[in-house]
């Protein structure tokens, strides 16, 4: 028997899919079909996917052209694959050709000719495409236009600032200081502002029609906040809290792991965000952002999603800027839940080891500073030969991953974040107690 394997992401199963797949077929006796995983497309840069794994192995089930389905999920399984299978021969599209010529070591190459005029890219981008405005003053504008160009469906087109140096500088995208004018041009925008513009800048955006991506803190204050979401809803428009760690492959899998009870009960967490770089550079208002509402978000994500949000008690000690007493150069926040503790200290004036613990009945969770940038972590355990390493690929930071379930969200008509409205609340709600300076310690340093 000539067994045959190809492989294939297979989004939006198309015939060209189909006549590849019969032609793979038509080589042998039994057909191996390899779908990647979600995740493996990640690490390659495709993650302008449309349909889950799920979706696209039925897809190819249903051909009913391949007697056996398998998942690629890691760079070099190939070889493994072939070998495990006994296969005779490997096919791919003629794109590729040349590319796995170093298979010819363990079974024939097969190069096939596509059919031409048709691709899932093409499939996807004949959806609408969505124009992006970029809001805020924080000089960082290009980076968030370079994540963007990673999703499919998106494009940003223009900007509003304040920041008069940042104004026209790239032809490619029109900067405008007139927020009306920006929101005239464009379907959404991501708001990178100051906290304090949030809500002003979401609810101008929110009655003009326009989808919004927004950094964390939505809001100041979680009425304010409330208001969004149910204004959002009423416009039938997605409003999506953006906290780039949320996203990141890694720190979504530990989620996942510590929720199912792989270190039993939690019991404590401690997170801790700081940077002192910010404070070097004054010239840009991003740069002004207090330590609470710069890092808090981040800082808050594990604790609120792992324990929730019905704390029994909360308590805060700040360390703040000698003439300013809402710029805190250190925040440390300690909630007592009915079975667990929590800890977080964020920092643009201190610096402190940048790392994750999630400590529980059976073993704990470790994940290295800078954990906000989660790329790998540890399961530890009493005995040390029951440890388990997690590593993944995280690519621009996660920036990229919540534009993605941002437009997403939009063409599906549904939010698809990472971040409940209940958590998004919960953060305005404790960075509103925090300026009405409730159960707030001042730390003074001699």
């Amino acid at each position: 028997m000539t067994k045959v394997i190809t492989y294939g992401t297979y989004d939006l199963l198309h015939y060209g899919h189909i006549r590849l797949l019969e032609r793979a077929k038509a080589l042998g006796d039994y057909l191996i079909v390899g779908v990647t995983a979600d995740d493996f497309d990640k690490t390659r840069g495709k993650i302008n996917v449309q349909q889950s794994l799920m979706e696209r192995v039925l897809a190819v089930k249903k051909t009913g052209l391949a007697d056996e389905i398998i998942i690629e999920e890691y760079e070099g399984q190939k070889i493994d694959d072939i070998l495990r299978y006994n296969v005779d021969i490997f096919t791919v599209g003629s794109d590729w050709k040349g590319k796995f010529d170093y298979l010819n070591e363990y079974c024939k190459v097969v190069y096939l000719d596509r059919t031409q005029g048709v691709s899932s890219t093409e499939l996807r981008s004949q959806k609408r495409l969505v124009k992006l405005g970029l809001v805020g003053d924080t000089g960082i504008f290009e980076k968030y236009r370079q994540e963007a160009a990673f999703a499919n469906g998106v494009e940003v087109v223009a900007a509003y600032t304040e920041d008069t140096a940042l104004k026209q500088r790239d032809n490619d995208i029109v900067f405008t200081n007139d927020y009306g004018k920006l929101l005239e041009t464009v379907d959404a925008v991501f708001i990178v502002s100051h906290p304090s513009k949030h809500y002003e800048q979401i609810k101008k955006a929110l009655l003009e029609g326009k989808h919004v991506l927004c950094e964390s803190p939505i809001a100041l204050k979680q009425a304010e906040c409330q208001e969004l979401f149910e204004l959002a809803e009423e416009k039938q428009l997605i409003l999506m809290d953006a906290i780039k760690t949320a996203y990141a492959t890694a720190y979504h899998r530990l989620l996942l792991l510590a929720k199912s009870g792989k270190i039993g009960n939690i019991v404590s967490i401690d997170a801790t965000c700081t940077s002192t770089k910010e404070l070097e550079n004054q010239t840009s208002t991003y740069e002004r952002r207090n330590s609470i509402c710069a890092w808090g978000p981040t800082a808050l994500l594990p604790v609120l999603q792992l324990l929730g949000t019905e704390y029994e008690k909360i308590d805060s000690s700040s360390y703040f800027m000698s003439d300013n007493d809402a710029f805190d150069l250190f925040t440390k926040i300690n909630f007592n839940y009915k079975n667990a503790v929590a800890s977080i200290k964020v920092g643009k004036g201190v610096k402190a080891e940048g790392n994750l613990v999630i400590a529980g009945t059976k073993g704990y969770i470790y994940v290295p500073a800078p954990w906000w940038k989660t790329d790998y972590f540890e399961i530890r355990y009493e005995n040390q030969e029951e440890n388990k390493r997690y590593f993944y690929q995280l690519d621009g930071e996660g920036i990229r991953y919540q534009i993605v379930a941002f437009i997403k969200s939009i063409e599906n008509k549904q939010s698809n974040s990472y971040i409940s409205q209940e958590l998004s609340e919960q953060i305005c709600t404790i960075i509103e107690d925090w300026n009405e300076k409730k159960n707030l310690h001042v730390i003074t340093v001699s």
